[in-house]
């Protein structure tokens, strides 16, 4: 499984991103950077990555700092999926 292209199809679809997702790398920003993500939309983003990967993110694993850019996601699901 391609984490990171998992990763931009739930960003793409939740944020209703119109396929530009798809020209994100891993060092992309995303929270402050993309309008888009705000904290409705971390929530969505959330919802779709347990219900993708199968794993339940607890309230206190998660924060600011797991979606600043495309890579730290993707490392933050990385992480659970170990």
């Amino acid at each position: 499984m391609d984490i990171k292209k998992e990763i931009l199809a739930i960003i793409d679809e939740v944020l209703s991103l119109g396929g530009r997702a798809a020209d994100f790398d891993l060092d992309t920003p995303l929270l402050g950077a993309v309008p888009e993500l705000d904290s409705m939309a971390v929530v969505g983003v959330i919802n779709m990555m347990e219900e993708r990967f199968g794993f339940i993110v607890e309230d206190d694993e998660i924060d600011g700092s797991s979606f600043a850019t495309v890579g730290a996601l993707v490392s933050f699901v990385e992480g659970k999926l170990a």
